[in-house]
């Protein structure tokens, strides 16, 4: 072949590359990549009462910093990611146990265990206001049938971030169960046998292997519950609105009460903008972890 024809086949071959990957690029620009640039730009903008715009430069980040309610929006967002982000690494890695091992455990048992979490949101919220309700839910009379005092759950503005939490958990354990199976299923036996043969307890066997093994498996499941923790929305919006008071008021629902109630689209975007960018933080540092981990 000649250079001529040699050219004229990388050629070809790269508009061929470039047709079949137009449309995944037209499609990231124009899903993802338009969006965040219009949300940026939004964010140095100011809107009046009556909706009339005016270049406002870095006015709605400065603002950010002495905003009580953005304070306290970030720290009920972090206490709500940290506890629910526990609760479902540690029931997600039990359940992941109970399912590796139990082996004749019939499928429909199994389907039951792993159902929450394909459970729309607006239902699973719907359903625990109606279990968690002060007066009429079947919380508060398990609780008095054991002789308990009631709860006021949702109500409460020192158990509502607890009992959100609660709800998450029960809706997306499975899904980390799931993930930390997958993991389970591929550690090789060999090691096992090898620990079984040299006497090591079930408990010494699972805190000197399956967990470090299972390590870059559980920063995975992490990174991926971060992402939804940190902009958890819905739940939240369907059991609480942010209530009671404020007790609940995450970034996400600070942030949209403040763009689609009071209308401040402005200094909604750069809430968002804030968000996004703790969430990107928080992806990349359990990236560079999972990297350590698995080396």
């Amino acid at each position: 072949m000649t250079d001529a024809a040699a050219t004229l086949a990388q050629d070809r071959q790269r508009l061929e590359l470039t047709a079949l990957s137009a449309p995944a690029v037209l499609f990231t620009v124009a899903m993802i990549a338009f969006p965040l640039a219009y949300t940026i730009w939004l964010s140095f903008q100011s809107f009046s009462s009556t909706g009339k715009q005016s270049f406002a430069g870095l006015a709605n980040y400065a603002k950010l910093i002495s905003d009580h309610e953005f304070w306290h929006g970030l720290w009920v967002t972090v206490a709500l990611y940290v506890l629910s982000l526990v609760l479902q690494l540690v029931f997600g890695i039990w359940l992941a146990l109970v399912l590796f091992h139990a082996k004749r455990l019939p499928g429909i048992v199994r389907s039951l265990f792993i159902s929450p979490f394909m459970m729309p949101p607006v239902v699973a919220g719907m359903m625990w206001l109606v279990i968690l309700d002060p007066s009429l839910g079947a919380a508060n009379y398990a609780l008095s049938s054991l002789g308990l005092p009631p709860s006021d759950w949702l109500a409460s503005p020192t158990w509502v971030v607890p009992t959100i939490a609660m709800i998450d958990t029960w809706q997306w354990t499975p899904y980390v169960a799931l993930i930390v199976l997958g993991g389970l299923q591929s550690l090789p036996p060999s090691v096992y046998e090898a620990a079984q043969i040299d006497g090591a307890s079930p408990l010494k066997t699972f805190r000197r292997i399956t967990l470090p093994l299972l390590l870059p498996t559980i920063v995975t499941a992490t990174i991926l519950r971060s992402v939804d923790l940190l902009r958890f929305f819905d739940i939240i919006y369907i059991t609480t609105q942010g209530g009671p008071g404020n007790a609940s008021n995450t970034l996400n629902i600070y942030g949209f009460r403040v763009g689609f109630e009071f209308f401040n689209i402005g200094y909604a975007s750069a809430l968002m903008l804030t968000l996004t960018a703790i969430v990107f933080g928080v992806v990349l540092a359990f990236n560079r972890l999972r990297g350590a981990v698995a080396w």
